[in-house]
């Protein structure tokens, strides 16, 4: 019974109930949560009382987001997509990724083509759109790979760091901390070491060494239901410990709050949590970051083509607002059939204007 189509369909449409349900009630348990804390209004009118712009798409986004797949070698505990080494379905299809270069190469204003996941080298689509991407816009474009580093270690990836080399990616690797014991305890025993082997080979290649033009920017996100530190201090930090301990060299260091949604939503609630780390989120309000959310330059492709204002919305299935809107990729010539929309947000939005903001690793400045 497996094997019939009817059946995996229905199979497929009830998983995804399920998840939509799932999505319901986590952004009920925030609501709970803001409103025991005295927040009553929704995000987007939390901004403009706070005299921030209003939350809308003025200009076309110069940074093309593309999930290209969910299945990921690892199953991190704070993961926001939730993606693991099961999700080998959900991946992009041939059809989507031509589209997508469709739309990258009539849309003049987009400098930045941001490729993530799941580890997205794993996608088969991945060294295709990278390629083709790097032939279409030369050094004009800027193509960043999001990269858990262990994925330089799957069958296969033997020669990943030669090709992100050959094309000129930026790498932005996911390190959540210098220590052995808090990676491993984040992402799974062994992460570290194997993490630290692909820093040392990426140097070798030339990342993250002065003078090269290679960037390697790490990326750190914190380890429970606290803020991350001030991304400067970080960084000398990360720098020294590397460099002293294992003779690693990188460009930047850049700071990502855990979002209140899907896994550590699920951590938040088990820890009985979620109401303190909502009022941290609101009491840490900064509108100078509401003004630089990513959601206001980006533009988020799904894996199946569907569109978003940022990779989270994409995660909670928040499509892009108004009756007209496009829904995928399919539905739109350039980047500039958005402008003029207003930009979906709901109350996991907190987590993007916490302290200094939620940094998206070099996308934007």
């Amino acid at each position: 019974m497996a094997s019939d189509p009817e059946f995996q369909n229905t199979s497929t449409r009830l998983k995804a109930f399920g998840q939509k349900a799932l999505t319901r009630e986590e952004a009920k348990k925030r609501r709970r949560a803001l409103e025991n804390v005295g927040v009553n209004e929704s995000f987007a009118s939390y901004i403009e009382t706070n005299k921030g712009s209003a939350l809308e798409r003025q200009l076309p986004p110069s940074i093309l987001q593309v999930n290209i797949g969910i299945y990921c070698n690892q199953a991190c505990s704070h993961c926001h997509v939730e993606s693991s080494p099961l999700r080998v379905e959900e991946t992009m299809s041939r059809e989507t990724r031509e589209r997508v270069e469709f739309i990258l190469e009539k849309s003049e204003g987009v400098t930045t083509l941001d490729v993530t996941g799941g580890a997205p080298e794993l996608a088969p689509e991945f060294r295709n759109l990278v390629r083709n991407a790097r032939k279409m816009k030369g050094d004009a474009l800027k193509i960043i790979d999001r990269c858990n580093l262990t994925v330089f270690y799957e069958p296969g990836q033997e020669d990943l760091g030669a090709f992100l080399k050959e094309h000129d990616v930026t790498v932005v690797a996911s390190l959540p901390c210098y220590s052995e014991a808090n990676t491993d305890k984040q992402r799974g025993r062994g992460v570290f070491e194997r993490s630290i082997d692909a820093l040392k080979e990426l140097n070798a290649l030339g990342y993250g060494i002065e003078g090269t033009g290679r960037t390697l920017d790490l990326m750190y996100n914190p380890g429970g239901a606290f803020l991350p530190p001030e991304q400067s201090k970080l960084e000398v930090a990360y720098k020294s410990e590397l460099k002293e301990a294992y003779g690693i060299e990188f460009s930047n260091l850049f700071t990502l709050t855990n979002m209140p949604i899907k896994r550590f939503a699920d951590f938040l609630h088990r820890e009985k949590k979620t109401e303190e780390y909502m009022k941290l989120l609101v009491d840490n309000f900064n509108v100078s970051a509401a003004e630089n959310v990513m959601c206001r330059d980006v533009v988020s492709i799904k894996w199946d083509g569907s569109l978003y204002d940022c990779d989270f919305n994409q995660q909670l299935d928040i499509g892009l607002l108004g009756a007209k809107a496009p829904k995928t990729v399919f539905d739109v010539e350039s980047v500039e059939d958005i402008v003029g929309l207003k930009i979906a947000s709901d109350n996991h939005c907190f987590g993007c204007t916490a302290g200094s903001g939620s940094s998206c690793g070099g996308a934007i400045a």
